[in-house]
Formats: structure tokens, sequence, C-alpha cells
């Protein structure tokens, strides 16, 4: 789990002053607001958590964002938790709690963090996993290689809200590199990431229609590093094969990668009630408020605006839902 290079170039900041910035922007973006009938849903790739050396105040900027929703997942979370714990110590109150996953490849770990005033933790805590015997079903036409497994295995929970209960699937999937080798053995990065993303979708597939499922309310969510979101993208075609949709968004935005350029971070569902649930949805582009003092049009120096955001902050937008409890 390498982190993005340190700048080279201090920018002195007031934390005060940006986060004023921050909630005019989520005012401007239409992310919806605390409610008694609303459960605000959100998921944040956030960079190398843990690897690169944020300050109090980068964690105070975070911990604001991650303060507007009830429910958030994270992913690239090392191992090591000193990022995370960094931005727990500036989350208002004692309202929330953390669960958090053993390292999986990039010695990352998996993180909920939850409003205990707002969400209550069911029962069911574990992985999503394919049975060494099925693991040949997850294949897909012209897709070569074998699955052997998850990089990162999916961490999912169950939560109830109001009267709304489900299961989230905390999700990065494998990213790696180069396209199809052809090859029976060893898939490329690109077809190891859509057997993987073909994977999550059988699993959700399978479980709404289990009758000794905890609950048959099932929402995927996290960094399924999507190119496109659309039909001609594999990751996309292989996600969706099993059924599960990827709500449309009230508010629009480029891509939830900091470039702008692709749609990585998603929530999946199936038809029915946990879809009928979403009243809004929509990337929050912190990046378009912070740091004014650093954007420039000019190509050097907006660089050295992407390389503070990324480092200090991260390289991924939030994916945020409102949903009816």
């Amino acid at each position: 789990m390498p982190g993005h290079d340190k700048p080279d170039f201090d920018h002195p900041y007031d934390v005060d002053d940006e986060i004023a910035r921050l909630r005019a922007h989520k005012e401007a973006r239409e992310v919806s607001e605390p409610s008694h009938d609303r459960l605000l849903l959100a998921t944040w790739n956030i960079a190398n958590l843990g690897v690169q050396e944020r300050r109090e105040k980068d964690h105070k900027l975070i911990a604001e964002i991650i303060s507007w929703f009830d429910l958030i997942a994270i992913q690239e979370v090392n191992n090591n938790l000193e990022g995370l714990r960094g931005i727990e110590a500036q989350l208002p109150g004692e309202r929330y709690r953390t669960l958090f996953s053993d390292p999986g490849g990039n010695s990352e770990r998996f993180v909920f963090l939850y409003d205990t005033e707002k969400v209550e933790l069911l029962d069911e805590i574990g992985r999503v996993t394919v049975p060494p015997k099925d693991l040949p079903s997850v294949s897909l036409p012209g897709v070569p290689g074998e699955f052997k497994g998850f990089d990162r295995n999916p961490y999912l929970a169950s939560f109830r809200a109001s009267s709304l209960e489900f299961v989230l699937a905390n999700v990065h999937l494998y990213f790696g590199k180069g396209k199809s080798k052809d090859s029976e053995e060893a898939p490329s990065g690109m077809d190891r990431r859509c057997l993987e993303a073909f994977a999550v979708s059988r699993w959700a597939d399978l479980r709404r229609d289990d009758d000794d499922a905890y609950t048959n309310n099932v929402l995927a969510l996290g960094d399924f590093n999507l190119p496109k979101r659309d039909k001609s993208d594999p990751v996309f075609q292989a996600l969706t094969a099993r059924g599960l949709q990827l709500p449309e968004h009230s508010t629009k935005v480029l891509g939830s990668n900091l470039d702008g350029d692709a749609h990585y971070d998603q929530m999946a569902v199936f038809p029915g009630p946990m879809e009928d649930a979403i009243k809004a949805m929509g990337v929050f582009d912190f990046d378009s408020a912070v740091f004014p003092g650093l954007w420039s049009e000019d190509e050097k120096e907006q660089n050295k605006f992407q390389s503070y955001v990324k480092y200090y902050l991260s390289d991924h937008r939030p994916l945020w839902a409102a949903l009816a409890i």
C-alpha cells in the first residue's frame, strides 16, 4: 500500500476557514441534512490512511466530512491504525463507534464508523467469502484465468436504523495492471478485477434469495475500481451480471476520483426495499472547496494543488446516499 509522495512544500491553512468552505460547498452540492427519517450513508477511500503523514488539522478536515453521515464505510486503512485513531479523536462527542477488519492485500483494513445515536449494530459481522468448491462458479465469458479468491475479502456488517435492517459489504476490488493475457492460469489485473466484481454480484444474488440469510437487504459499497459507470465497461458488466443496480446520482459531478475521470466508488443494490429506500445520492467533490490559495489554472501549480490534496486528504471523493428509514 505505497502512499502518494509527500509534497516538498508547505501550505499553511486555517482549519476553521477550510471547514466553513466545506460546509458551504456541502450546501451547494445539496448533501442531505440529518433527519429522524433519513439514514445518511457514505463510502470513502481515504488514501493510504496510516501510511501518509497526516497532521491533526488534516484529520480534523476529514472528520468534519465524516461527521455529516450516520454510517460510513472506509477503505485503504492501513494495518497501522494511527490515521484512523487520529480521525476518531476529532469526531464529535462519543457518539461514533468503529468496526474494522484484519488486514488483507496491501495491508489494508476495512472500516465502518457509525453514529450510535442513529444506528444499531446487529449480530452478523464477517467477510464475503467463496468456498473452495464454488470457486469455479466465479467465471465470466471472455475473461480468462481462474478465480482463486479475493485479494481483500469484502467486510460485512449488519445494522438497523429505525425499521430498516440491512447488511453492508465494504468493498475494495483488486486493481492491478494490464488487460487480458488469454491465460487459463493467471488473470491480468483487469481480468482479476472483473472476477472479483462478479464474485460480489454472485454473493449478493445468492444472499437475497436465501431463506436462512440474516437479512436479505444487501448493499455493496466501496471502491470497485470501476473505470466507467457504463454498460460497455467490463467491470460494470461483471458487477451487474446478477442483477445488482448502480442507482443514478441526484447530484451531478465528475468521477469519484480526484482527477474526475473515473467512477471507482459505487453503491450497488438490487431492485426492492434497499433501492426504494434511496432518496438521494451523489459524489461530494471536497477538492472544489478546499485550499483556494493553492488553486491555479497553471498546469504546474495545479499539480501542486493535486499533490497536496491527495497526500493530506485523499485522492478519492466520498459517495453519499440518503435512505428513508
